[in-house]
C-alpha cells in the first residue's frame, strides 16, 4: 500500500512539473509576441526584428465588400513601411486574448485583435503566429492576419 501511495505521489509530482513547464513555455511565447508589439507600436524596427526569424513569412487576408484579398509582404517591405510611418500617426493593435499551443520547438498563437489609428477604431481580426524555439528563444517564423471592418 505504501508503494502505491509513493508511486501516486511521484506521478502527481511529474504531472505538475510537466504542467508548469508547459505554462512557462506558453508564457515565453506570449512574451515574444508582446515584445513584437512593443516594437510595432514604437515603430522600432530593431526590436521587431529581434523577435523574428530571418525567414519570416508575413501574410494578410483582407475581407471587404469588394471581396477577399490575400497578400504576402516581405520582411524588408514590412520593416521599411514601419520605419516610414509619419511621427504624428499613432496606432495601437489591442490583443484581446492569447490561445497558445506548444509542441516541443514549435508554437502557435491565435490572437484576436482590434486596431486603432490615432485613437479611432480602424479594423479588427485575428493574428495567427507560428514560432520556432531557437537557442536565443522563440522566434516568429510566420504571421498571418485577417482584417475586416
Amino acid at each position: 500500500m505504501v508503494k502505491i501511495l509513493k508511486m501516486r505521489q511521484a506521478l502527481l509530482i511529474l504531472f505538475l512539473l510537466f504542467g508548469f513547464s508547459g505554462q512557462a513555455q506558453k508564457a515565453e511565447v506570449e512574451q515574444t509576441i508582446q515584445t513584437f508589439f512593443e516594437g510595432f507600436h514604437a515603430k522600432d524596427t530593431l526590436k521587431i526584428k529581434s523577435t523574428c526569424s530571418d525567414k519570416l513569412v508575413l501574410q494578410s487576408i483582407s475581407e471587404t465588400a469588394k471581396g477577399n484579398k490575400f497578400s504576402t509582404e516581405t520582411p524588408k517591405e514590412f520593416l521599411i513601411s514601419m520605419a516610414t510611418i509619419p511621427a504624428d500617426m499613432q496606432f495601437e493593435e489591442r490583443i484581446l486574448s492569447y490561445n497558445i499551443q506548444v509542441d516541443g520547438t514549435m508554437a502557435h498563437a491565435w490572437t484576436p485583435y482590434e486596431f486603432y489609428i490615432n485613437g479611432k477604431f480602424s479594423h479588427k481580426g485575428v493574428n495567427a503566429f507560428t514560432l520556432f524555439k531557437t537557442a536565443e528563444g522563440w522566434k516568429i517564423v510566420h504571421l498571418i492576419d485577417t482584417r475586416r471592418k
